[in-house]
């Protein structure tokens, strides 16, 4: 009859007349690719030999061989192909009563219960369940579309973050501080390792000088990785189009009003140009009308000299 004891958070499991294993009450988190140890132990009597020993790690759901100790030495003929070199014990522990498991570069399909079975004289065992866990990348934020912006656009804020484990939770915020979160669609795909890639998407009525922190957290390793952006009227291309419109605008402008006093200025010139001449022409006709009229005056005194002399 077994009965399980909770003493200063390890749990006991003991058969009546069989040896008290101790294996600890909460899970065991490793990270992904590390090694991990899963701890088993027992008080064992004075006259102890590892001959006496018999050791089984195996599954707990399953029953799969994860690693055997018997007769001194490791009995691995059926081990799980999954964990072929991937096991170990403390061998100079053993005689302390150490059983603890070594399982190098753990991966996402190690987690879940590990049974530790112990003989002496009597079978015992108890459970340990392993968890998985890796950290999430700094995350990355794209701004869709990214160009041509103006106030009052409909902007996607994207956050991408990678290889992380468990799933993450994820929070937007604002630039002071505001849970914007419900504006949000979030999707997490497992990649090849079983790690997850994790893509938050925010759609937001573009404002200048607005901020946006997209904030991932694992809880299992209480980590928290977050990234903002900030759109200002720099960012924006919109104010720039503006300027230069502007400018172009204003060079027009200047052009015109040049080529408008050349035109005018020609044409003062060409109106002053034609008054001249005008009054030239008046000028010489003025003085043919005297020279004709000259002859015509000295004939008319010639006739009257002729007649007095007559």
């Amino acid at each position: 009859m077994r009965f399980p004891l909770w003493i200063g958070g390890l749990l006991l499991s003991t058969l009546a007349g069989a040896v008290e294993i101790v294996v600890p009450d909460d899970p065991v988190v490793a990270l992904f690719g590390c090694d991990a140890t899963l701890h088993c132990s027992f008080s064992p009597d004075t006259n102890f030999s590892l001959d006496d020993l018999s050791l089984i790690w195996q599954l707990t759901d399953t029953k799969r061989l994860v690693h055997s100790f018997a007769e001194g030495q490791d009995q691995l003929a059926n081990q799980g192909s999954s964990y072929t070199n991937r096991t170990a014990l403390f061998y100079d522990q053993l005689p302390k009563g150490n059983v603890s498991l070594l399982l190098r570069r753990v991966q996402i399909s190690d987690e879940g219960s590990f049974t530790c079975f112990v003989r002496v004289r009597n079978y015992s065992s108890a459970a340990v369940t392993l968890q998985v866990a890796a950290f999430y990348s700094t995350p990355n934020l794209n701004l869709e579309p990214n160009k041509n912006l103006k106030p009052g656009d409909l902007v996607t804020v994207t956050c991408h973050t990678f290889s992380g484990y468990p799933e993450a939770m994820v929070l937007w915020q604002d630039g002071r501080g505001n849970n914007v979160t419900e504006n949000i669609t979030t999707s997490q795909v497992a990649n090849e390792e079983g790690l997850f890639d994790v893509q938050s998407t925010l759609q937001v009525i573009l404002e200048p000088n607005s901020t946006y922190s997209c904030l991932v957290k694992n809880p299992l390793l209480r980590q928290e990785t977050h990234a903002s952006v900030t759109i200002t009227g720099q960012h924006l291309l919109f104010p720039t189009v503006a300027l230069w419109v502007t400018v172009g605008l204003a060079i027009c402008l200047v052009v015109l009003l040049v080529a408008l006093a050349y035109v005018c200025q020609k044409k003062i010139r060409q109106s002053c140009k034609e008054e001249r001449e005008k009054a030239g022409i008046e000028e010489q006709d003025g003085e043919g009308s005297k020279t004709a009229l000259q002859p015509l005056k000295n004939m008319e005194n010639k006739e009257d000299i002729g007649e007095e002399i007559d």
